[in-house]
């Protein structure tokens, strides 16, 4: 069992990526292409990420008081990726870019999130990063900001949450001022050729890749309030602006000098899990590196005032569907774990009319209904959750390329599934993590066997780029309902199209009754929860909601997958494949008798509007 054909099934029997080889953008390339990309990252994920995931989960990174040090192996991965030119893959040449389709990027980074999410944490953050300086920056940003994050020499971060703040950003506290300096040879601050040139002070929390020693510099993109004249900023977060702030102040012209920005490490964080990438609290302007004899760290305005938390929005979006891929191939690398020791370990024996026989040979577990059970439960959760993230990827491509209607439709899909595409495979592949340590039993509870350390990582993605509760808020509160429902609608035209294609199938044609079941009760749901147009009634069970959006959603996508297996099928081309192409009717086939039935449950609170748990007290518990 391996990732890889699994990724070409979903790639060119169900997505069809080649066809995306006929538009412009992509007239370079061809399977070959996308397959050599896809052998390149699987090699590099397994040689130079994959043998050292355990070592960077016990040599966590170390603060000495002047440098935090890692264990050199990363660096030596992230310079390897860097040669690859795969950061800036699908990119647009001129940035450096190979104009890649993004479906394709989105399969090849799916190699290194299974190999080592924590080495892999810092390409994502640099990524994010460097595009939304693309999207929100000046020339003379890209130039001297972004397309070093692309070419993989500097690494980026994103400064959002602050100690007292949480995830609540309109309370954030970090202030910028403009810089006055007056120096030989420096422009005012308003006229700086890097942007408006500020001063910020204040402290940011759960940074990560927030300070180390990889690369020629770290580019933080930091969120900070401009007071008014009077000194106060304004409450909310219509005050918020977005700010580039160097590890390593940078001259216009690019070159990075040796003058460290007035940014110094706090701390670092110690986590549970998701150690390799180093997590830090981080001090702006506390005075530790002056700049040109002052406190404040120089930062540089990007876009307009007020507008940052819309820039930031292009990286938190990106990051949320980056945190769902990386938590579905947590849940695929436990998978494969636990798959590989049931096929090996022998216990017990099976069970006749006559009991069972002890003196016959143990059976492998894999032979128990329940180990299958198990097993399953993973494979449909993790492979599923591999296609969502393989479908949003293929909405970004359908923005870049497609018609206008097909990108009108696009961008209300891309919306509406963010909140999914992030949450969901962050709550079941981490079921199935939990699953693959049942699987290994007392083994799987070890540090022997590394299905303990897939749990510890995938913790972190409940809640990192908006938590749970906070996914739910956005998409109950906002998603579908924004536009009269539009986006919803697109969705849900899209479901029925899958369902009249699978009626007429055998062995999928209940299952497409039942998602239309599933989808007529999610429109009463929403419908319901919002008839008394009261925000605390209509959200009090945003999250059940999220929970029953999130598997109508996954049931879409595995009837999709069915029917692209049955398409193959019966082409008779492809024998070889049997076992690959029965595995996914299977799959779907327990998605449909097991997991999607647990909607009604969850839509039941939502559409009575329960207040079950809005109401209690405080003092009640």
């Amino acid at each position: 069992m391996s990732l890889r054909p699994t990724l070409d099934f979903m790639l060119y029997d169900w997505l069809n990526v080649e066809q995306l080889c006929q538009r412009p953008r992509h007239a370079e390339h061809n399977r070959e292409t996308f397959d050599a990309v896809l052998d390149l990252s699987q090699k590099l994920a397994d040689e130079q990420f994959a043998p050292y995931n355990r070592l960077v989960d016990v040599q966590e990174p170390e603060f000495d008081g002047e440098r935090v040090h890692l264990p050199a192996e990363t660096e030596q991965a992230l310079n390897a990726f860097r040669d690859t030119g795969l950061m800036a893959a699908a990119m647009d040449h001129e940035v450096g870019g190979m104009q890649l389709p993004t479906v394709v990027d989105m399969a090849s980074r799916a190699f290194f999130c299974k190999a080592s999410i924590g080495m892999s944490g810092y390409l994502m953050l640099t990524r994010g990063n460097a595009n939304t300086i693309l999207a929100h920056g000046t020339p003379k940003q890209i130039e001297v900001f972004a397309k070093p994050g692309f070419e993989g020499r500097t690494f980026g971060t994103m400064c959002l949450s602050e100690p007292q703040a949480g995830s609540s950003l309109s309370d954030i506290a970090t202030k910028a001022v403009p810089d006055d300096s007056v120096d030989a040879g420096l422009a005012p601050w308003q006229d700086d050729p890097l942007g408006p040139r500020y001063r910020l002070t204040g402290n940011k929390m759960w940074i990560s890749g927030g300070e180390h020693e990889m690369g020629e510099n770290i580019v933080h993109l930091v969120l900070a309030k401009i007071p008014d004249e009077t000194g106060k900023t304004i409450p909310g977060v219509k005050g918020i602006s977005l700010f580039i702030v160097p590890r390593k102040l940078v001259e216009a012209d690019g070159r990075i000098t040796d003058q460290r920005n007035d940014v110094s490490l706090a701390g670092l964080n110690h986590k549970c899990g998701f150690r390799g990438t180093v997590n830090t609290l981080l001090n702006f302007g506390e005075g530790r590196f002056k700049v040109r004899g002052k406190a404040g760290a120089v930062g540089y305005l990007i876009g307009q005032p007020g507008r940052g938390l819309q820039a930031m929005f292009t990286l938190m979006n990106e990051a949320r569907i980056g945190v769902g891929l990386g938590a579905t191939m947590l849940g695929y690398a436990g998978y494969e774990a636990s798959l590989d020791y049931a096929k090996q370990r022998p216990q017990g024996r099976p069970m006749t009319a006559a009991g069972k026989d002890a003196a016959s040979p143990q059976i492998p577990i894999i032979a128990h209904t329940d180990v299958k059970r198990m097993l399953l439960a993973q494979k449909a959760i993790t492979e599923g959750g591999l296609a969502l993230g393989l479908i949003c990827a293929s909405l970004v491509d359908e923005e870049q390329t497609g018609t206008p209607e097909d990108k009108a439709q696009a961008t209300l899909l891309l919306e509406l599934l963010t909140p999914i595409a992030k949450s969901w495979p962050s709550e079941w592949a981490l079921e199935a993590n939990s699953l693959a340590i049942q699987v290994l039993g007392g083994y799987g509870y070890t540090r022997d066997f590394p299905v303990e350390q897939h749990w510890r990582d995938n913790r972190l993605n409940m809640i990192h780029e908006g938590t749970h509760g906070i996914q739910g808020l956005d998409l109950l509160g906002r998603k579908v309902i924004m536009n009269k429902g539009q986006a919803l609608a697109v969705l849900g035209a899209r479901i029925t199209q899958t369902i009249q294609k699978a009626s007429g199938v055998e062995g999928l044609a209940l299952h497409a009754k039942a998602l239309g079941q599933a989808l007529n009760a999610i429109a009463h749901a929403t419908q319901s929860a919002w008839s008394t147009a009261k925000p605390e009634e209509a959200l009090a069970n945003a999250t059940p909601y999220l929970q029953a959006f999130g598997h109508t959603v996954l049931a879409w996508i595995w009837l999709e997958l069915a029917l692209a297996a049955q398409a193959v099928k019966a082409s008779g081309n492809r024998p070889n494949d049997e076992h690959l192409l029965q595995g996914k009717l299977a799959a779907c086939d327990y998605f449909y008798r097991f997991e999607l039935p647990r909607i009604d449950a969850w839509l039941k609170v939502v559409s009575q509007r329960d207040m079950t748990c809005a109401q209690m007290q405080a003092e009640w518990f």
